[in-house]
């Protein structure tokens, strides 16, 4: 399971024009599911997401988590994150998982990290063309790669 997550002051998700998610201060969280992924990588992920300390504490240092901030999260099914683009110039995508195995993990990541935070979490659309549309501050990027 690969995460990568964006410190953001705004993010949101259209579909064909419409806006269906959106949030201010928060993380955006586009989520890779690989074919070898089960549960476990889930709670671990989980557990990096809601802990990883990226907003600044009063000095100007990293040392504060989401909760800690009251920030929001914006989550987005994103199977790109296993494209490997090593041999060629065309993106393979075989780590990555068949939608019927990705889904029921992508919702169990949702749903975790909604109990995890106290939070409804609003999402993209699970295998939509979507847009997303962000303003990254920091600018801070994390990428995190399950063991």
């Amino acid at each position: 399971m690969k995460a990568l997550i964006q410190r953001v002051s705004s993010a949101s998700v259209s579909i064909g024009g419409d806006c269906v998610a959106e949030i201010k201060t928060g993380l955006l969280v586009l989520l890779g599911v690989s074919e070898s992924d089960t549960p476990r990588e889930v709670f671990w992920m989980v557990s990096k997401v809601a802990n990883l300390r990226v907003f600044n504490d009063a000095e100007g240092k990293m040392n504060l988590r989401l909760a800690d901030t009251g920030g929001d999260v914006l989550l987005v099914s994103q199977f790109t994150l296993y494209g490997d683009a090593r041999k060629g110039n065309r993106p393979s995508f075989v780590q990555a998982a068949r939608p019927e195995n990705a889904k029921p993990l992508y919702e169990m990541f949702l749903s975790e990290l909604q109990k995890t935070l106290n939070k409804s979490i609003p999402t993209g659309v699970f295998g939509a063309d979507m847009q997303v549309s962000l303003i990254n501050d920091g600018p801070v990027t994390i990428m995190i790669e399950s063991p």
